[in-house]
């Protein structure tokens, strides 16, 4: 039923929870995730700034500083598939917009199911950028699971 997974990452705790769930799923009809987070500064701003006192606030961060926020977010979900001894996990990390990206790549691979977070980001930077899963959830030509 769900051979294909696809789950969408931010580097939130909501996003975390939607990469256990698509590692269960995936367990269960011998399925394969694609790990996707799309970086972008307002996100990478966050993951900097969490683990080396990046102003957000008043600096922009460089594509490398963004690359890297991406390759750590990739990473923390990595360490959940082997934390559930899950192995048959893919990554992808575009650039663009996330909704976009993720819809875009569910049709490339015949996704069945996307998995993400109801929302990650919070406050004034949720407000701007919008609701990637409210759009994920109306576009998708699959299945969607939104984790509260």
């Amino acid at each position: 039923m769900f051979r294909q997974i696809i789950v969408g990452l931010d580097g939130s705790e909501k996003s975390k929870k939607a990469a256990r769930v698509g590692f269960d799923l995936a367990k269960l009809y011998s399925g394969t995730v694609t790990l996707m987070h799309v970086p972008h500064a307002e996100t990478a701003a966050f993951v900097v700034g969490a683990v080396s006192g990046y102003h957000a606030a008043i600096t922009k961060p460089s594509f490398e500083e963004i690359e890297k926020a991406g390759q750590k977010v990739i990473d923390e979900a990595l360490i959940i598939a082997a934390d559930v001894k899950f192995e048959n996990v893919k990554t992808h990390m575009p650039h663009g917009d996330a909704s976009t990206e993720i819809l875009a790549y569910a049709d490339e691979i015949g996704a069945d199911l996307i998995v993400t977070g109801r929302r990650g980001l919070s406050g004034i930077s949720s407000l701007v950028l919008g609701s990637t899963t409210q759009r994920i959830n109306h576009l998708a030509k699959c299945a969607t699971l939104s984790l509260v």
